[in-house]
């Protein structure tokens, strides 16, 4: 499986980009370059998401029988088919290893760049230090860097940083952990949908799973950069860790966007377009996007899940209406090398799957 992986996932930038945390401390703040300027970050259709708003779900009250509350499953449900992201608080996960983890991916960006530039992205490949989804020279370029890994299965080890000397043994140990979370909320899941925990966990477990580390230097004109731009994940499920105190995930909902505030110790999760065909829609794949700060850098660390190279992506039987189908049945290789054939450009991949209603 692993050399099956390792050749699908020649997909990623075939050019070289500059590096924005050099490039963003080498030019005054009123020289932005013309691939960096963005119009559509100054719009005004942008809000703030109440304390109370995005959906937190406690993961004791659903895993803990003495703690058991059926209307959290239904809040979870509810998260996922309305809002396709929700906050994870009580996820098991120690705030040791979450510190540690914050720690050493800090650690990576702060070294020089010639020491970055030993695991730099090789032409057409996702792995590596650098940018992804860049297909052309005149293509929009996001305000960021990324370090981008395949954990599992592993794949080639050259591209895992070797300072901080914990890097690699903190991430294999940080991303098993999120690998039993989203198992367990796969079973979750499948109990608010009405179907066989197991038939879903078949269809998901023994996932491949990869991470990527994205780093948002500051920007004076930070109205005037994205720091990734508006998409949908094409994978399974998303767990996403946020590595500091600065905000800048924004979600889509009612056309506005929405600023997310991270809760502390919280993972923030996403739907991804996989499992919204599995589902045939019932759960949503959300576009979100990264705005940048205008004094301080963020970090953040997304943990990406989707079901084995050879999975056919067809919705559950279960799930499947009077409207049949909605989605082309296609398989987990080709919908993956679909998503990265294309730039950023919101759920495009995704409606490029949809098929239409019957009588439509």
């Amino acid at each position: 499986m692993a050399s099956e992986l390792s050749s699908h996932l020649e997909l990623g930038s075939s050019l070289t980009v500059p590096n924005v945390q050099e490039l963003a401390s080498a030019i005054a703040p009123s020289e932005i370059p013309e691939r960096y300027f963005r119009p559509e970050a100054e719009t005004r259709l942008v809000d703030s998401i109440d304390d109370d708003e995005l959906p937190v779900i406690d993961l004791m009250k659903l895993v803990d029988p003495e703690l058991f509350d059926k209307e959290e499953l239904s809040r979870l449900g509810l998260a996922c088919r309305e809002w396709g992201f929700f906050q994870l608080i009580n996820h098991g996960v120690t705030k040791e290893m979450i510190e540690k983890t914050k720690n050493d991916i800090m650690g990576f960006f702060k070294l020089p760049l010639k020491e970055k530039d030993a695991f730099k992205q090789l032409p057409g490949q996702i792995e590596g230090y650098g940018q992804m989804f860049v297909h052309s020279e005149e293509q929009k370029l996001d305000w960021a860097d990324m370090l981008t890994l395949v954990t599992k299965p592993h794949q080639d080890m050259r591209f895992w940083p070797i300072n901080p000397s914990s890097f690699r043994d903190t991430i294999d140990k940080y991303t098993l952990k999120i690998e039993n979370v989203v198992d367990c909320l796969y079973r979750l899941m499948a109990k608010d949908l009405g179907i066989d925990p197991q038939v879903m966990l078949k269809n998901l477990s023994m996932q491949m799973q990869s991470i990527r580390i994205n780093y948002y230097p500051p920007c004076k004109q930070a109205n005037k950069v994205l720091g990734l731009s508006p998409h949908s994940d094409g994978i399974a499920l998303t767990v996403l860790l946020q590595a500091n105190d600065v905000k800048g995930l924004q979600i889509k909902k009612n056309d506005k966007w929405l600023l997310v505030k991270p809760k502390p110790g919280a993972f923030i999760v996403n739907i991804g377009d996989m499992l919204e065909i599995m589902t045939n829609g019932k759960y949503k794949s959300v576009e979100h996007r990264a705005i940048i700060n205008m004094e301080e850098a963020r970090l953040s660390i997304a943990t990406f899940h989707l079901p084995n190279i050879d999975v056919i992506l067809r919705p559950f039987l279960e799930l499947i209406n009077g409207d049949g189908e909605l989605y082309k049945t296609i398989s987990v290789k080709e919908y993956t090398k679909e998503y990265f054939s294309r730039k950023l450009n919101g759920k495009s991949a995704l409606e490029s799957m949809k098929l239409k209603k019957k009588g439509g």
